[in-house]
């Protein structure tokens, strides 16, 4: 079957066009600001739910979404899980004026692993670089990404097809290709989710 060599092939091209820089280090020690319309907060389940037009902001990193849930573990580290139609992410990559951009119906963001997890109609986006698929795993601390082409919980469903777009590296001294038209999100400084 060709499908786990294609996950496979996948992961290891991401590798090889990843330069050697990752998610702004420095997000990891700045506070966590969640701004919402509404929030309860369970002290004794040290849950914290926020409701309507949320933004979460660690440093560079903005999570939005309609709905999301923090849950803080006894060491401090913090689990949190947006959701909306579509709900997005950005951050800043190490050293560089360049940011991962993501969308899913779902994002769960984990401060302990150091991975933001895309769920339902995901796209992640570094540069012009772009993939989805129905469940995407980012890793900040190594700047991979796992795609898969449908979620495990639906073994019912049949598999989708993982999507990428890979553009290649400029020579040195030449100008950056312009994006394609084909690719739906354009590098701003606004995240601005696009259907597709």
């Amino acid at each position: 079957m060709y499908r786990p060599l294609s996950k496979l092939t996948l992961t290891l091209l991401l590798l090889l066009i990843a330069p050697a820089c990752f998610a702004e280090r420095a997000d990891r020690d700045k506070p966590v600001h969640i701004e919402a319309d509404q929030v309860l907060v369970d002290d004794a389940q040290q849950i914290s739910t926020f409701i309507g037009n949320v933004q979460m902001t660690q440093g560079t990193m903005v999570i939005r979404g309609d709905k999301i849930i923090v849950v803080q573990d006894n060491e401090g580290f913090k689990h949190g899980t947006a959701y909306g139609k579509t709900a997005s992410f950005r951050q800043k990559r190490e050293g560089l004026d360049e940011y991962v951009e993501g969308y899913g119906e779902r994002i769960e963001y984990d401060t302990r692993a150091e991975t933001v997890d895309f769920y339902v109609k995901a796209r992640v986006k570094r540069n012009l670089d772009e993939v989805r698929g129905e469940h995407i795993t980012y890793n900040q601390k190594t700047d991979i990404f796992q795609v898969n082409s449908s979620d495990a919980s639906s073994a019912s469903t049949p598999p989708k097809r993982v999507r990428a777009i890979l553009q290649p590296k400029p020579k040195d001294g030449a100008a950056k290709p312009p994006a394609p038209d084909a690719l739906p999100i354009k590098p701003s400084e606004s995240i601005s989710p696009t259907e597709e």
